[in-house]
């Protein structure tokens, strides 16, 4: 792999990573509702499904769903059915005077395992992400040189920019909670998420492979 199909590689993902998505929401809703630690389990959740799908996609998970796109639908579905869950839990989420700062003193071990399953299981079925892995990522190792290195290098770039902006979405979160505490406030970002979760939701279940 050449400096060149290396920079190409940063710039591009730079830009995927930066488009709005169902990870980058649920970082940036559960720094706003529940604090940066809830954000920092939600991001762990997130990598580690997003590295299990890229370290998986060099053992052959492409060909398994040009093979298998039932597969591929199947994940996109579920991927769409949990989102909506997630859209219509926090649409219908109970509002009362600071919220946040309640939220924040409930279970902090419990509520940390929860966040980070949300990460995942959101990572996990996002088509955007199981594309990228499958479709986007091969294109620029060069079959001609040794595969694990260029792999290991790439998944390292992706992970430094992903983080990178997961803590710009956090960050933002976690300056936006404290207009949360009022319920007026925190009842509209409640239907704003809810809705932007419904959304992608939709738009998932109708993406074609």
């Amino acid at each position: 792999m050449s400096l060149q199909t290396w920079w190409l590689f940063v710039l591009m993902t730079f830009v995927v990573s930066a488009t709005p998505g169902p990870n980058m929401l649920l970082v940036l809703s559960n720094s706003a509702r529940f604090g940066l630690h809830a954000a920092m389990a939600t991001m762990l959740g997130c990598m580690s499904a997003l590295l299990a799908m890229m370290s998986i996609s060099a053992a052959g998970l492409g060909a398994l769903l040009q093979l298998f796109p039932a597969v591929f639908d199947a994940l996109r579905l579920a991927g769409a059915a949990y989102l909506a869950y997630l859209g219509i839990k926090s649409w219908r989420a109970p509002v009362v005077e600071h919220a946040v700062e309640a939220a924040g003193l409930m279970a902090p071990a419990v509520k940390r395992a929860a966040h980070f399953r949300q990460g995942m299981l959101v990572a996990a079925s996002n088509p955007k992400a199981i594309l990228f892995a499958v479709a986007f990522l091969p294109q620029f190792i060069n079959p001609l040189q040794a595969q694990l290195p260029q792999f290991g290098i790439l998944l390292l770039t992706f992970a430094v920019i992903e983080v990178s902006w997961y803590f710009v979405y956090a960050l933002s979160g976690k300056r936006m909670a404290v207009y949360l505490e009022r319920a007026s406030v925190m009842k509209m970002f409640n239907r704003v998420t809810g809705g932007a979760f419904v959304g992608f939701a939709a738009m998932m279940a109708t993406v074609r492979d």
